[in-house]
């Protein structure tokens, strides 16, 4: 394998772990990317391109866990402390985060077949982009100007289920799932972070599942040519969304999320270009 195929991975890393689990859709991106890099190549085919996306998002996933594994160790209570005080991660339970994966994650079950044969299209995703750019303009214009969640673990149950509805928006490509779930938190009286927070470690275990799944059903793709593609789509996804997620995160209760929906609108326009 060349080291142009390899430069081409890293590339396809680089987007994924910037996008994934920002409010900007990776969809849209890995749309424009996968014309111009995966198509143009003669070894992949259309399933181990697939396969290939699944190996990357799994790069963005395992940096979630590495920014939020203290969290994730406390959640699964794997980390008994003898004295614990309001601010080590008494609030947020294991059980918030399942209440709010339902929804999605039954929507997602009964109607996986229909998304990947009917929504997966540019038409789909500049509406996605679009109307989801509109939604997050609205959470910042009209979210509570003084939040009374300002951590995780001031949510309720009743907020997880509602984020937990919102966030089957995200099952329409191009809405994003992170941009839905952070908007939602806000309507509902989060701190744009607490919400952040709070759709990233909801996020994995759906998204993990879901990767290792469509992983197991792809097995067979993973050969010798193809694997070094695989790995460094891998580490470059890894590194990447590694250094974007503590950016985001240190930066969206400053900026918001009207900066991001104004970053949609422009990529939703350009990708009509290109492709119209």
């Amino acid at each position: 394998m060349d080291l142009i195929i390899i430069l081409k991975a890293i590339i396809l890393g680089i987007v994924e772990g910037l996008t994934e689990f920002a409010p900007v859709s990776s969809t849209g991106h890995m749309i424009i990317v996968d014309d111009l890099w995966l198509q143009s190549e003669q070894f992949l085919t259309k399933y181990v391109a697939n396969t290939f996306k699944i190996v990357i998002q799994l790069g963005s996933i395992l940096a979630v866990v590495i920014i939020f594994k203290d969290r994730f160790i406390d959640l699964l209570k794997l980390n008994r402390r003898k004295q614990k005080t309001a601010h080590q991660h008494d609030g947020l339970k294991l059980t918030h985060i399942i209440v709010g994966l339902i929804p999605a994650g039954v929507l997602g079950v009964l109607f996986e077949d229909y998304i990947d044969e009917y929504l997966f299209s540019i038409n789909t995703v500049l509406i996605g982009l679009v109307i989801g750019a509109i939604f997050m303009i609205i959470a910042d214009r009209f979210g509570p100007k003084n939040p009374k969640v300002h951590t995780v673990d001031q949510i309720t149950y009743r907020q997880a289920l509602t984020v937990g509805l919102i966030q089957c928006f995200s099952l329409w490509p191009g809405f994003s799932r992170s941009g839905s779930t952070i908007s939602g938190g806000v309507l509902l009286g989060m701190s744009h972070r607490a919400a952040a927070d709070f759709t990233f470690i909801m996020a994995v275990p759906i998204m993990a599942g879901a990767s290792f799944l469509s992983l197991l059903k792809n097995w067979q793709y993973f050969t010798l040519d193809a694997l070094p593609f695989f790995i460094a789509g891998f580490i470059s996804a890894f590194v990447f969304a590694l250094i974007s997620i503590r950016f985001f995160l240190r930066i969206i209760n400053k900026i918001k999320l009207t900066p991001f929906a104004i970053y949609r609108i422009i990529l939703a326009a350009l990708i009509y270009v290109v492709y119209f």
